[in-house]
């Protein structure tokens, strides 16, 4: 019998969402560009499973019942383009690819573009939750057409999490929309895991605490407000003793952090969108920064830190401010992430549904969190919330704790413990409660050596002030007054 799905790629992720697939009672051919890969995964965590072996792209289609429907877990960029162009001469009108990968949302957009000319229909999903999460339930974020979603619905809603009000699976919106929002979510993460690090990081320095203590109080704080997948492996990772030295691992891990490149996605796409994402941004850098391990060794050896006498801390002080300033800071980044996906969904036409969003992430993916609860819900309550901040639960929420935020920013900078993203999260509540920014004096020096005009706050005219006597060379500029 003609299996129900295909699927392209069997690495960690691909075989494990592979089983995951089958295990719900669909059946698959797979293919993988090596043989050998395909041949074991078959003859090992598949065997006796309603998975079928091809060794060829031209066998996988031909294994398939129509409309064919494939899904591709390949690197994101150029192997994606490159089974796409294998694929297409072979697939007929209707048949639909799924992109599960971490691509770019625009070239999701292009290749949905591409293939529809083609009477083909492409599916750009979002996939996260790592190995385990594709084993045993993803969250998925699919956009594209929305018939092609209405068919794969019945095997997606199926693998997904499962959450008490339904499947970590929704529809996101049409062309890139469904990578858009993946997207999001790992500029999210990166923000949320650097929070969490400068929390150890001042926990190390302020309190002497050991790794395994700290360990201890991250498994404590998962208990409550701060419940979240990060917070709870956070808690593992620091108590793992290396078995070879007796030591805590994480002391004897390289202090420099990879990316992938979806976090600076995510900063550039803000950038373009104009819409502030510190956090996120600090997060970015700061693992950029921490690639450059030999010129901070050099640095810290020539550069000072602060000349004062430390700050005398205590537990009973310390230990409830910090998790008081991570439950702010989060909030202030993902309200930040939200408020970009609702100027992408604005300038893109993607329609997403932020509570729906908030669901999906609740179960499943790397920033499930209790804290989505409230946030679905404030979505919920009115669905054209600006900003998550200007909520009431929310903006009661991070008055309680803004406070705490600063006494532990403040504590960083006395230790000379950099805290980025904490810095950022604060900055973004200051800067966005700020009624009158210092923007009017930025405006006046633009329009002094740019002639950019201005507005002011006493006339509806625009404006551009002659603010010194010209210098000799430059060209007379209107008087103030004249309008344009």
């Amino acid at each position: 019998m003609a299996a129900q799905y295909g699927l392209v790629g069997l690495g960690v992720m691909g075989d494990n969402l592979a089983l995951n697939i089958e295990q719900h009672g669909f059946s698959l051919a797979v293919y993988n560009r090596t043989a050998d890969k395909t041949r074991s995964f078959v003859e090992g965590p598949a065997r006796g499973k309603q998975i079928t072996a091809t060794y060829s792209v031209a066998d996988l289609v031909k294994a398939l019942e129509r409309p064919r429907k494939i899904i591709l877990m390949v690197s994101a960029g150029r192997p994606v383009d490159a089974v796409i162009g294998e694929l297409q001469p072979l697939l007929e009108k209707g048949d639909i690819i799924v992109d599960g990968g971490n691509s770019l949302y625009s070239d999701t957009a292009r290749r949905g573009q591409a293939l529809a000319q083609a009477g083909l229909r492409f599916v750009g999903m979002g996939v996260s939750g790592g190995e385990e999460g594709a084993r045993w339930g993803p969250s998925l974020m699919p956009g594209g057409p929305r018939d092609a979603y209405d068919e794969l619905a019945p095997m997606l809603t199926k693998i997904a999490a499962q959450v008490a009000d339904g499947p970590c699976v929704t529809y996101v919106g049409p062309d890139g929309a469904g990578h858009y929002v993946k997207m999001v979510h790992n500029g999210i993460e990166y923000g949320d895991m650097q929070l969490i690090a400068e929390t150890y990081d001042v926990m190390k320095h302020g309190l002497g605490l050991s790794a395994p203590e700290m360990g201890a109080i991250f498994t404590e704080w998962d208990q409550g407000e701060l419940n979240s997948f990060l917070i709870e492996i956070a808690g593992i990772v620091l108590k793992y003793v290396d078995p070879e030295t007796g030591k805590p691992l994480v002391d004897l891990i390289l202090d420099e952090a990879e990316q992938k490149g979806t976090g600076r996605w995510t900063a550039i796409s803000a950038l373009e969108l104009g819409v502030p994402i510190p956090t996120i941004d600090a997060a970015v850098w700061t693992r950029t920064l921490s690639s450059l391990k030999e010129r901070r060794v050099e640095a810290s050896r020539l550069l000072r830190g602060p000349s004062g006498s430390p700050p005398r801390l205590d537990r009973a002080t310390l230990l409830p401010a910090l998790a008081n300033a991570l439950y702010a800071a989060k909030i202030s980044s993902y309200a930040q992430g939200m408020a970009l996906l609702r100027a992408a969904s604005d300038e893109y036409g993607f329609g997403i549904d932020y509570a729906e969003i908030a669901r999906i992430w609740k179960g499943g993916c790397i920033i499930r969190a209790r804290l989505l609860n409230d946030i679905q819900q404030a979505f919920q309550r009115n669905p054209n919330l600006d900003n998550l901040l200007l909520d009431p639960t929310f903006a009661e929420a991070m008055n309680a704790r803004q406070d705490r935020l600063r006494e532990v920013v403040g504590v960083a900078r006395a230790l000379g413990v950099p805290c980025p993203a904490f810095s950022a999260s604060l900055d973004y509540y200051d800067t966005l409660r700020t009624a009158r920014l210092p923007a009017n004096l930025v405006q006046a020096q633009r329009d002094y050596f740019g002639a950019h005009t201005y507005r002011r706050t006493d006339k509806d005219e625009i404006f551009h002030t002659q603010w010194a006597p010209p210098r000799a060379g430059t060209a007379d500029l209107p008087a103030e007054g004249h309008a344009r």
